[in-house]
């Protein structure tokens, strides 16, 4: 079981940690506990974000990855300190890791009453909304009389204590075991916990009813976008909204934009819907990305957004099935999206008939599709996403609703130009 232990004091010398460190060390074997530092998270401000900086994506990532919290906390004016309600700040505020994370709170005091009113304080902000954490509702572990609980090695010495320890980290185990047996997800393969709905939103996500046919141009006017001939800054570039729209309407693909909430928030316009090789409407962009698809695609539309989410892969290709040799070769690809900092910001996803440009090719090099008598089909063409393997998905999995029903790849028999060879 992983666990992580955060201690709430930046003291240099801190007996919370000391005990932590105890903890740790005491339940090696047992349990896999990592002590992360506070030290460097900057005070929290609105006025100065830093939600995105390596402190706070730091722990975020770490308390995701834990099956279990550990918080170890001083007492301060009978409250919890300032620095570990600082974090919890940071870690409530646009985003959430420690939402129905199970949390075990221990705590040293320099006096007899260990530090009771502190684990209580600190029990009512993790319970909070916004926070959501999953305190253990058993006994507390507090240590009294610090400064002479621990021997020069760092070890406690009263066996007692020790023993009650055990007790108290045993029904931890225990606790985390059964809020996880609990879950739902747990009984799913992991891809299926991907969310279509679009339910869990994101420091970009825009306070427009998903469904409206103007989601555009509501957010437009909640957001006071930018637009016409207003300038936008880019990476490497500065161009007006309106330049930024006759850049992207004449690239010779069709992009579509889904954020890290699975909202179908942009495409390029510049076909109308019975043109395009995967057809949409206006009225589709906002929607969540199970309003997208028929329920067929639904499986592989997760399976595509989970694999590229969770890192098994950035890039996932497949051709349409039905592609005909000599007439067209639609490919869709997706494209995951990341911030500095490696977090998932959504897919970026373009179709395109690559066909023209093989022709293009043939004919200007004088050479010709052979069959190729040794060439393996693609297993890759799977709508299944495998261990160790690109997952991949039917054809839908774009943020079109189409009128034709699709078959998974793998459920194609492949045409003879899916094997073909260049030769002279």
């Amino acid at each position: 079981m992983k666990l992580v232990g955060i201690a709430g004091s930046i003291a240099d010398e801190s007996y919370n940690r000391k005990l932590l460190t105890y903890v740790a060390s005491h339940f090696t074997g047992a349990l896999d506990i990592e002590i992360l530092s506070i030290s460097d998270v900057p005070m929290f401000s609105q006025d100065n974000d830093q939600t995105e900086g390596a402190p706070i994506q730091y722990l975020k990532r770490k308390i995701e990855e834990a099956d279990g919290v550990i918080m170890a906390t001083p007492e301060h004016n009978h409250t919890t300190t300032p620095a570990l309600k600082n974090v919890i700040e940071w870690l409530s505020y646009k985003i959430h890791p420690l939402m129905n994370k199970p949390v075990l709170i221990i705590g040293a005091s320099y006096h007899t009453q260990g530090s009771s009113r502190a684990q209580l304080s600190l029990r009512q902000i993790l319970e909070a909304p916004g926070v959501g954490a999953l305190v253990m509702p058993s006994d507390e572990f507090l240590l009294a009389n610090v400064r002479t609980a621990f021997d020069e090695f760092g070890n406690l010495k009263d066996k007692r204590t020790i023993k009650f320890l055990d007790a108290v980290m045993g029904k931890f185990t225990k606790w985390v075991k059964v809020l996880n047996a609990m879950k739902d997800n747990e009984k799913k393969a992991a891809w299926e916990q991907e969310d279509l709905t679009a339910s869990h939103p994101t420091d970009t996500t825009i306070d427009v009813p998903m469904d409206a046919d103007d989601w555009v141009e509501q957010g437009a006017t909640k957001t006071n976008a930018a637009s016409g001939s207003d300038y936008v800054k880019l990476d490497r570039g500065l161009l007006t909204v309106d330049q930024l729209n006759w850049f992207l309407n004449t690239m010779p693909l069709e992009l579509t934009y889904m954020d890290d909430n699975d909202q179908f928030i942009y495409y390029n316009n510049f076909l109308d819907h019975d043109e395009m090789l995967a057809p949409r409407y206006p009225k589709q962009v906002g929607s969540p990305m199970a309003a997208c698809h028929p329920a067929r695609a639904v499986d592989h539309v997760k399976q595509v957004i989970w694999a590229l989410r969770n890192k098994q892969t950035d890039l996932i290709k497949m051709p349409v099935p039905g592609n005909k040799i000599n007439e067209k070769y639609i490919m869709h690809c997706y494209h995951a999206m990341r911030s500095e900092s490696g977090d998932f910001k959504g897919i970026n996803e373009w179709v395109l008939d690559v066909w023209p440009t093989v022709k293009d090719y043939l004919a200007n090099t004088g050479q010709m599709l052979v069959n190729d008598p040794n060439a393996k089909v693609d297993a890759s063409a799977s709508a299944s996403v495998k261990p160790n393997a690109k997952p991949a998905a039917d054809a839908n999995a774009s943020a079109s609703v189409k009128e034709e029903a699709a078959q998974p790849a793998a459920a194609e028999k492949p045409d003879s130009g899916s094997s073909a060879s260049v030769k002279s």
